[in-house]
């Protein structure tokens, strides 16, 4: 299931929700990411996210068929955030359901690489040296490469 939010989402709650009632799992990993108060040494007081909905929410889609697809996986979700967001608030949540722990892990370690850099959205960091766009670094195309490689977990 993937969610494209314009309000504040709620790890916890999301959690909770997604674990309540399951006897069918040994293993819930879950992730969340949060607006950083600087990037690359730069401080920046806000982080405005644009997302083309409709679009955006396909291609999330597709990045977590892909997910179920490679992983002995039972469930997924994913919540993005879009819009203004101010700092430490949460941007993105991930949780993945398996029978075993090393498949919660390593689904839910692909599917944050693969939003990384394929979910179409639109950084644009704002700080006291003004705006600045931000793109996907070379590190987290390393990231997404090794999936592809024989050198991944």
């Amino acid at each position: 299931m993937v969610r494209l939010e314009a309000k504040s989402i709620d790890p916890g709650a999301l959690l909770k929700a997604f674990c309540e009632g399951r006897r069918d799992v040994g293993a819930v990993v879950s992730f969340t990411g949060l607006t950083r108060g600087s990037t690359d040494g730069a401080a920046v007081s806000r982080l405005g996210l644009d997302a083309y909905p409709g679009y955006t929410e396909k291609v999330m889609a597709e990045l977590e068929g892909e997910t179920r697809a490679r992983f002995t996986v039972l469930d997924v979700l994913v919540a993005h955030r879009w819009g203004d967001l101010a700092v430490g608030e949460p941007i993105v949540f991930v949780a993945v359901a398996a029978e075993h722990r090393r498949d919660a892990f390593q689904a839910a370690d692909f599917l944050m690489d693969q939003l990384k850099t394929r979910a179409p959205f639109w950084k644009k960091e704002t700080g006291p040296d003004g705006d600045r766009w931000i793109e996907a670094r070379d590190q987290d195309h390393a990231d997404v490469a090794r999936w592809n490689s024989g050198d991944r977990p």
